[in-house]
């Protein structure tokens, strides 16, 4: 029998070229336990991405912020300080970095994500300020609750799919997948992951990317 799953997707489940694999897309519907799509991105993105790959909508959106099973949606927490501090980093005379439209944001409920080419100092500041913390995904800087990590979303799934978190074989790539790391059974860093993430995992892959997820994958489906 094969362990549920639940997956980064920027950097795990993507080519170098930021694309995501379409291999997925052949094997995650057929996988025969439930698979969680966890990710940084705003809550819309992991949804289309499951409903394109045919597969159950369970996701854990904006690191944990919120969290879909089913139909069921838990927000953990609400964005108003991270808006907040949006707004006083502009007006210190940044911007966000995604330009007049930040598709990026428009759809975020829990957190504000700032792209890595801008200044990140003064944005720790103001984070530090409202409470908040600044979580470099590799993909951007996350303006975000301490209190909202993808573990505890996890946990939250695991819950709602009447599994126990310990079931659950993570992968991923990225210091926000450090908590994931913690509450699953088994985890794997691909090689490309951060310093911290590498840390955090049980195993450190040889290859990267969605190659390495893939192989992942693979000898799973071989032990069961």
């Amino acid at each position: 029998m094969v362990p549920p799953l639940v997956l980064d997707i920027d950097g795990t489940m993507t080519r170098p070229d930021d694309s995501v694999d379409p291999r997925f897309f052949d094997v995650l519907p057929d996988w025969d336990a439930p698979v969680v799509l966890a990710t940084g991105k705003a809550f819309p993105y992991p949804v289309a991405l499951c409903h394109f790959m045919y597969v159950e909508q369970n996701v854990i959106a904006e690191n944990g912020g919120v969290v879909l099973s089913g139909e069921q949606v838990t927000t953990n927490g609400d964005g108003e300080a991270a808006r907040r501090v949006a707004e006083e980093y502009v007006a210190a005379g940044y911007d966000l970095g995604w330009g007049p439209t930040d598709l990026t944001n428009r759809w975020r409920e829990t957190e504000i994500a700032v792209a890595r080419d801008r200044p990140l100092g003064p944005l720790e500041e103001l984070a530090a300020e409202h409470g908040l913390e600044v979580v470099d995904t590799g993909f951007a800087y996350h303006v975000k609750s301490p209190s909202i990590e993808k573990g505890i979303g996890l946990k939250s799934v695991a819950q709602l799919l009447d599994r126990s978190p310990e079931e659950f074989v993570a992968v991923g790539d990225s210091e926000n997948d450090v908590s994931t790391f913690g509450v699953a059974g088994e985890s794997y860093a691909v090689a490309n992951a951060d310093e911290k993430a590498k840390r955090a995992a049980d195993v450190v892959l040889d290859e990267s990317y969605s190659a390495a997820t893939l192989s992942v994958l693979e000898d799973l489906r071989a032990r069961a």
